[in-house]
């Protein structure tokens, strides 16, 4: 398998997006993970820019990564100043990595308008910035920015910028879509042209404002470049960069190139995820090949013919990228769906038809059980004449008091049947659903200890007639954990506290019959 490198800006271009600041910490578990993980190029930032990227750089000399090569990023030198007395530079060598890279202009409006030099001055500063750093013994990796703008305005001197950094000394030469406005077929015209005027290894870097960063860095892959720079979940400023994790996916199991380990690749969704969660944004379900959503199937049709081949309606198995598949339930599915998720349960033609009834039925007043698996296990036991109540609800009463000097309290009281005992017991909480949530756990502790394990992980709302206003139903899901695995539940109520009561009982509810299930097929007898 031919190789591709890739590189990972997701510390330095990445962190431009909006919403994204991430602490020197979170900088140095990201590079260690993409270290561990094989990634050959790391960005970590530009040391003459910012504090942080200075000590960041600081902290990986006394910790360096185990395979990676570090990269430090700059500019070229000043217009009218020499390399060796360019402040930035400095800082660019004081960061001791083995590689660098250099941003330097190769659109001719951007050296006139935003550099405000001379086209003349501008190929100069290229060539003294890449050999200075040469005669100090960096990698140089050359960002030509706005290549791509700078070709289609004047394709000599395009070629001229990227020519004087490669006779300068420049290790790659990676031609930048900057504006992220260049579709793949003209992308890949104008790299077959640099490929056959310029004899140093191409790299590509793309962003994602037309929405083809991804189908661009393949497209320049197949013209010959051999260095893809992107971020991971494609981060960056705008509309973001090129998705590296999708890049990485598609070359290595469907054009034939080696650019990670193979044991990395089923590992990438749990590096998508692990960057969402450092970065503190929401990991989007509908992300290719990582996401949440990127093997469910909902519609029964489809679900069917799952059961007779995955790849019936799955372009890759989902292990091969860490995912896993997933089979929904809603109004639009079939019997399939439900022999697809139980499995070994050995239902009947007659329950299977029941439960989907049912099921439709719920959804149709507000119920949804896309996230709401321990619900519908549920649903199944309580229709099979199988649902264990270890509890019985006989009473809650929820008060909010509010004093202005002291703003609000909340106070639940609740009264639970556990066997033939009855608990009675109250509990204050931040609000009421946390104070009924308190209480009932109270009241549940004595008989069942091991309740303590077991804690809201996510809590939403959904209106479900906003035109209603403040009668409208709303549906609550929960997410509960063990701290080894997670479960969801779901209630529907005009009455927020009944919805949120369905969806915590429940919650507690599957987690009592499980472990009592799994308890009894440990035991011996």
């Amino acid at each position: 398998m031919q190789p591709v490198v890739l590189y990972d800006t997701t510390l330095r271009d990445g962190t431009q997006r909006s919403g994204i600041s991430l602490s020197l910490a979170d900088k140095i578990r990201i590079a260690r993970r993409l270290d561990e993980l094989g990634f050959p190029y790391i960005e970590g930032g530009w040391p003459g820019s910012n504090p942080k990227d200075a000590e960041f750089f600081r902290a990986m000399k006394d910790q360096p990564l185990r395979q990676a090569r570090l990269v430090a990023f700059s500019s070229t030198r000043r217009a009218g100043t020499e390399a060796d007395r360019d402040p930035l530079l400095r800082e660019l060598l004081a960061a001791g990595t083995p590689a660098v890279c250099i941003v330097g202009k190769a659109w001719d409006f951007h050296v006139t308008h935003a550099l405000e030099t001379t086209h003349e001055e501008n190929l100069a500063m290229v060539r003294d910035t890449v050999a200075f750093l040469k005669s100090r013994g960096k990698e140089v990796i050359f960002d030509a920015e706005h290549f791509f703008d700078g070709f289609r305005a004047d394709p000599a001197y395009a070629l001229a910028v990227v020519r004087a950094a490669a006779e300068a000394g420049a290790d790659w030469v990676v031609l930048c879509d900057t504006n992220g406005g260049t579709l793949p077929d003209r992308l890949a015209e104008i790299v077959r042209a640099v490929r056959g005027a310029l004899d140093v290894p191409l790299g590509i870097h793309c962003h994602d404002d037309s929405g083809v960063a991804v189908a661009n860095s393949l497209a320049a892959v197949r013209e010959g470049c051999t260095m893809v720079q992107g971020t991971i979940n494609g981060y960056g400023e705008r509309c973001g960069n090129a998705n590296l994790i999708p890049i990485a996916a598609n070359l290595q199991l469907k054009m034939g190139y080696r650019c990670l380990p193979e044991e990395s690749l089923g590992r990438l969704t749990d590096l998508s995820r692990f960057v969402s969660e450092v970065a503190n944004l929401a990991h989007r379900e509908e992300w290719p090949y990582v996401g949440r959503n990127a093997f469910a199937h909902k519609a029964g049709i489809h679900v069917s013919a799952l059961l007779k081949h995955p790849a019936l309606y799955e372009h890759v198995p989902p292990d091969a990228v860490g995912n896993e598949r997933r089979v929904l339930v809603s109004e639009l599915s079939g019997r399939s769906n439900l022999r697809y998720l139980f499995a070994g349960r050995d239902l009947e033609e007659a329950e299977v038809r029941a439960l989907l009834d049912r099921i439709k039925a719920l959804e149709h007043a507000g119920y949804q059980f896309e996230g709401a698996e321990a619900s519908l296990e549920l649903l199944l036991d309580d229709q099979r004449g199988f649902g264990d109540r270890p509890f019985v609800l006989e009473s809650f009463r929820v008060t909010v008091e509010h004093e202005p000097d002291r703003g609000s309290r909340a106070e639940a009281t609740i009264k639970v049947r556990v066997g033939e005992r009855l608990i009675h017991t109250a509990a204050e909480g931040n609000g009421p659903v946390n104070a009924l949530d308190v209480a009932l756990r109270k009241a549940l502790r004595e008989c069942f200890p091991h309740l303590d394990q077991v804690r809201l992980v996510d809590y939403k709302v959904r209106v479900l007639e906003g035109d209603a206003g403040t009668g409208a139903r709303v549906r609550v899901l929960v997410e509960s954990t063990d701290g080894r695995r997670r479960w969801g539940t779901v209630g529907v109520s005009t009455n927020i506290l009944e919805a949120s009561w369905q969806a915590l009982a429940d919650g507690l509810r599957y987690y009592l019959g499980r472990t009592r299930e799994h308890a009894r097929a440990a035991s011996p007898s």
